[in-house]
């Protein structure tokens, strides 16, 4: 999930890659809401999981500054595109499991 909300598309011929999470920040009003309720999900997960309360927390900052610096009409849209606050949180959970992203691989 953290891949299709920050990474799942790559801008041709650059390192820059986006997700759903970039395109929803286009939809005015709606879309920075609704892509923080999808990042929720997967908050909500690692609390399942049994993420302590001090990276959940962390887990949540991510999600509450991303909604908002991306609500900020054209400039939270680029900003967006670079802060991948579900990427951060997924680097969160594996951190406490000792894993990392190349162990999903496996």
């Amino acid at each position: 999930m953290a891949r299709l909300m920050d990474t799942a598309l790559r801008i041709p011929g650059t390192r820059v890659s986006l997700g759903a999470d970039s395109v929803l920040g286009l939809i005015p009003g709606i879309g920075d809401f609704a892509a923080a309720a999808v990042s929720l999900v997967i908050v909500n997960e690692a609390r399942r999981l049994g993420v302590p309360n001090d990276k959940l927390v962390r887990m949540l900052f991510n999600v509450g500054f991303d909604t908002v610096a991306g609500s900020v009409p054209v400039l939270g849209d680029v900003f967006d595109v670079y802060f991948k606050s579900n990427h951060r949180n997924l680097q969160l959970v594996l951190d406490h499991f000792g894993l990392d992203h190349a162990d999903l691989d496996r």
